[in-house]
């Protein structure tokens, strides 16, 4: 980059009122990941920088310094360095990009005012420059301080940056135009003014996490692509950490350059597993991109030294003793990754697996992996090795491939969010498969699985989820919501989430061979008539409409398979086919050997007769001996070559030359409605030309794309995920039990419809009665009581909470207090008969079933009485706290809430009061803002649903109404993060309206916005 001028900062110029010096800002310390994937660290600039200011500024070519200055600058006066140097982190502020603690470049603004000359505060206008090394331009160093330079003014309370740039400096120009700030343009005495308005916009917020993207992929893919690497602690001995990586590395065959380090090979030139061995990264000669680094703990700093003082890329840290080993271990963790960054290096790890890429072009394995992948269409990530080396051999025993694998261990620096970056747009992988112990920033992992999760599957297990605490060495921020809602909210954001690391596997199984299906509607045929009733009763358990089960009868041989097969996926009343299979018995009992490889290859022609894969099929087994391995050849998620061909043996043998004949009788029966007690008797394959079956409805419209625009390598939705070649030989999922071919099955149809509605998204509805500044102004007058040092918040009493929500244009039924029965009556009065009486107990509240609340009471003499019960039963007046309220028209009583957690943010929730939510946690959530089609999910997505649309003939209740108090309660806490609680409780919901009967309202001094902030790496 090059650079921005203020008016010539050479020249002398009237000093700017002064101000207080104030506190080293540490926190807005940072960092940042650079266009190139390498690191920077952005820091205040200060007094001690003057030696490095100078040495930086000899190193920047004088067309540089022209640009900065707009005149010949050879060098900076003693004068220039103090003001360069000392600043008030008010009026006057510095920031430098650094790399082994050196400055590659500064930015500095200074306030000005309406007249351009020094100024303090109130003015709200600064003047920005830029600085950037010429060796480091087009890192895209200059934007990423230009984003953290806006929120520091921001912070002081800045809102326009002024700056100068002269025409040919069309770098420089274009990082300011390209911010996405509004802006104005002017040409003046030939130069271009710029005056950026620093207020976040739609615009500047994609910008920033569109090259946030670009730089984290880029991250990765240079840590999955070296060019050469060097394996740091290879033993002279045979066995070891470092020495099994080495001959992993060797046997995986990786194409570029290997070299073994080893601090005591001090004998000159030598050899390990035939590859040149050095004391040290700094005698190899050559670059290096990759080190792998397995050596003790304590000797860690100096081989990150050694690398990174030699241009090294980036480090795999297998070695053990960090966090994960208690207090020390967590200090010697913070300090690797505090030592790598200050080199521009990132880390995976420690306490690594290690990392593999199959393509060919790389071949790596720098892992503890004896047998490399084969190459695939799945990216997995594990933060555990153990778990690592199930999910890998889980995956080779089914013939699934692999793009890239990863096992983080701490991921101290590299995490799940940075892989979800890279192989967002990586054209090798479509299905993602994520183990997951914690999540070190839930907000971000929401957000790039959703935009992630709209063209590829990601498919999540959640380790940990109970232990109350993240695993040793895992870095987390607090959280106070349960487990079922962040689950909740994960599969809000189209994350497959499964529960073991078997259904892990057979959700990726399915996902990476099959297409997408097209709605919940499933075709279940085979040759045991129980095996397709147990299919049945899996797959109503899973909220899909199976069809009647068709019987093949155990005399069915491969060619009724395929036969009946083709049928299936040529009939429009089914999404999927589950084809149930169980070994053939000879006349003497045996069952014939061969059988599975001679029906799976019956069964890839049935499939490989389709013109094009429409629905997909899996097969369930029961000691079918060979089935599986024989669907699950070992190319089957590999991507052929195009013009290769690749058949099985025995499909040579069995298959026929050309297309399957469909059965002469149609395969086809009833869909039985969702919840049915009884299973249908299964259909059988007829040979009449017509069928007894009843008619189906016709089948959904095909999976409209994600979006319109897709990174390379996605499929959309109608395309599935599966990776099939039109000449490869037909890939088939294959489970051993029911349950688990059709709980995949069932993830695969509820994401199918996710993709659908994402490609349609909701919108936040606009309401005229809204009176936003109203609530501000409320807010400000209410948090301005409690004194500027006060974060502890405060609960609104019953006339501002009410006043506050009237703003959204949410009324709350008003509440009179009742301390004696004479209050209770003129309560009544003044409200009108029929009335109620409630106790506002705390462990009376919302808790109807303890006698607490009366009814309809049409008289006053009728009120006396039930306030005399209530008092004789449950207490004294001044325990109870009764209240007396208007009657309204009876309905469903529900609960709406609003909270922010301080890990994902405001999340609105929705559930019936009462037992439902609180015993049986029925209680649905959605992350705000909420779009319209959020708030009709939340409605019906609870499991009491049903008595909110006339369940067992009741009236059907306003749920219209309902799903707009959801929108006003998400755009209030949206609009006004001081807003941290919103309890609505009871919400009564009737056949027309709801009426609000109570409302518990908090504020507090907002919670940070990481998200919505500059770009940064999680700090140490």
């Amino acid at each position: 980059m090059q650079s921005a001028s203020e008016q010539s900062e050479a020249a002398d110029r009237p000093a700017p009122p002064a101000s207080p010096e104030h506190a080293y800002p540490d926190h807005w310390e940072a960092d940042v990941v650079l266009r190139d994937g390498g690191t920077a660290r952005i820091r205040p600039i200060t007094a001690d920088d003057a030696d490095r200011l100078v040495s930086f500024y000899e190193q920047v070519s004088d067309e540089s310094k022209y640009y900065r200055f707009f005149a010949p600058y050879p060098r900076l006066s003693a004068k220039d360095v103090h003001r360069f140097t000392h600043h008030d982190f008010v009026d006057r502020v510095g920031l430098a990009a650094t790399v082994g603690g050196e400055f590659i470049a500064t930015v500095r603004y200074d306030r000005i005012d309406e007249r351009g000359m020094p100024a303090s505060e109130p003015a709200d206008e600064a003047e920005v420059a830029f600085l950037v090394q010429d060796a480091h331009q087009g890192r895209g160093v200059a934007s990423a301080l230009l984003e953290h330079i806006a929120a520091v003014a921001r912070e002081r309370d800045i809102r326009r940056f002024a700056a100068e740039v002269l025409p040919a400096n069309n770098k420089m120009i274009k990082v300011f135009t390209d911010a996405g700030y509004t802006q104005k343009r002017s040409f003046e005495d030939g130069s271009v003014r710029l005056h950026l308005d620093l207020e976040p916009t739609d615009r500047s917020l994609a910008v920033q996490r569109a090259r946030e993207q670009r730089a984290e992929a880029r991250s990765v893919q240079r840590l999955l692509t070296p060019r050469s690497v060097a394996v740091v602690g290879a033993g002279r001995a045979p066995g070891g950490v470092g020495r099994t990586v080495l001959r992993n590395l060797l046997g995986a065959g990786f194409t570029g350059r290997v070299h073994a380090v080893n601090a005591a090979l001090t004998d000159g030139p030598a050899e390990l597993d035939g590859v040149p061995a050095h004391p040290s990264v700094a005698s190899i000669g050559e670059p290096v991109d990759l080190a792998i680094v397995a050596v003790p703990a304590e000797r860690v700093p100096e081989v990150v030294a050694d690398c990174g003082e030699h241009g090294v890329l980036g480090l795999v840290v297998l070695s053990a003793g960090y966090a994960e080993s208690g207090p020390a271990g967590r200090e010697r963790q913070r300090q690797l990754v505090r030592q790598a960054r200050s080199y521009g290096m990132r880390i995976i790890g420690p306490n690594a697996f290690g990392i593999i890429n199959t393509s060919e072009d790389v071949r790596l394995n720098a892992s503890l992996a004896p047998h490399m992948p084969a190459a695939g269409r799945i990216g997995l990530f594990t933060q555990s090795g153990a778990i690592g080396i199930a999910l890998l051999a889980g995956l080779h025993r089914h013939g699934a491939g692999l793009s890239s694998f990863i096992s983080a261990g701490n991921r101290a620096d590299v995490s799940g969010n940075d892989f979800l970056q890279h192989w967002y747009d990586d054209p090798g992988t479509d299905v993602v498969l994520l183990y997951l112990e914690s999540i070190g920033n839930p907000r971000k992992f929401t957000r790039l699985a959703r935009r992630t999760a709209a063209v590829k599957p990601v498919v999540v297990v959640k380790g940990a989820r109970h232990s109350g605490s993240a695993p040793p060495g895992h870095r987390v921020p607090v959280t106070r919501i349960p487990h079922a809602t962040v689950s909740a909210l994960l599969r809000q954001a189209g994350v497959i989430r499964v529960d073991t690391v078997t259904e892990l596997v057979d959700a990726g199984l399915l996902l990476a061979a099959q297409p997408l299906p097209a709605g919940p509607r499933v075709a279940i045929l085979g040759n045991s008539e129980s095996l397709g009733l147990l299919t049945y009763d899996a797959c109503l358990t899973e909220g899909l409409r199976p069809l009647r089960p068709l019987d093949l009868t155990t005399a069915a041989g491969p060619a009724d398979f395929r036969d009946a097969l083709a049928a299936a996926l040529a009939d429009e009343t089914s999404d999927a086919v589950v084809v149930n299979a169980i070994p053939w018995v000879g006349e003497n009992g045996a069952t014939e050997s061969g059988d599975g490889e001679v029906l799976a290859a019956s069964l890839r022609e049935a499939v490989a007769s389709v013109p094009a894969p429409v629905k997909p099929v899996v097969v369930v087994h029961v000691e079918m001996g060979g089935l599986a391995e024989a669907l699950a050849v070992a190319t089957s998620t590999r991507p052929t070559p195009t013009g290769t061909r690749t058949t099985s043996a025995s499909a040579t043998a069995t298959a026929s030359t050309s297309a399957p004949t469909p059965a002469s009788g149609s395969v086809s029966g009833s869909v039985s409605a969702p919840g049915s007690d009884t299973a249908p008797a299964p259909a059988r394959l007829t040979t009449s030309t017509g069928s007894d079956a009843a008619p189906h409805a016709s089948a959904p419209p095909p999976v409209p794309p994600a979006q319109t625009a897709t990174p390379a390598g996605t499929r959309s939705a109608e395309q599935g995920t599966a990776a099939q070649a039109p000449d490869r030989p037909a890939t088939i999922p294959a489970y051993p039990a029911a349950e688990r071919a059709v709980r995949a099955l069932a993830e695969a149809v509820r994401y199918g419809q996710w993709r659908r509605q994402a490609a349609e998204p909701g919108r936040v509805p606009e309401y005229e009665d809204i009176d936003e500044a109203g609530a501000a102004a409320l807010i400000e007058r209410v948090l301005g009581a409690g004194g500027d040092g006060d974060t502890r918040g405060v609960t609104l009493d019953t006339e501002d909470a009410g006043e506050l929500l009237s703003r959204y244009g949410i009324t709350v039924l008003p509440t009179l207090p009742a301390p004696t029965p004479d209050a209770a009556v003129a309560a009544a009065r003044r409200l009108g008969y029929p009335v109620a009486l409630k106790t506002t107990a705390p462990h009376l509240r919302h808790r109807p079933d303890l006698g607490g609340v009366r009814l309809d009471l049409a008289t006053e003499e009728q009120l006396r009485t039930a306030y005399a019960e209530l008092t004789e039963v449950l207490g004294k007046p001044e325990e109870l706290q009764p209240v007396v309220q208007a009657m309204v028209p009876r309905g469903v009583d529900t609960l709406v809430r609003s909270a922010i957690d301080p890990a994902v943010g405001a999340v609105l929730s929705f559930g019936l009061s009462g037992a439902a939510s609180e015993l049986l946690g029925d209680t649905a959530h959605r992350l705000v803002p909420a779009t319209d089609r959020d708030a009709a999910e939340l409605v019906r997505s609870i499991r009491t649903a049903p008595l909110l649309f006339g369940w067992r003939g009741s009236a059907p209740v306003d749920t219209p109404a309902l799903e707009e108090l959801l929108l006003r309660v998400s755009r209030l806490v949206d609009d006004h993060p001081e807003v941290v609680a919103v309890s609505l409780e009871p919400v009564v919901v009737a056949p027309r309206g709801l009426s609000v009967l109570g409302a518990t309202v908090r504020l507090a001094p907002p919670p940070p916005r990481t998200d919505l902030g500059p770009r940064r790496l999680p700090s140490y």
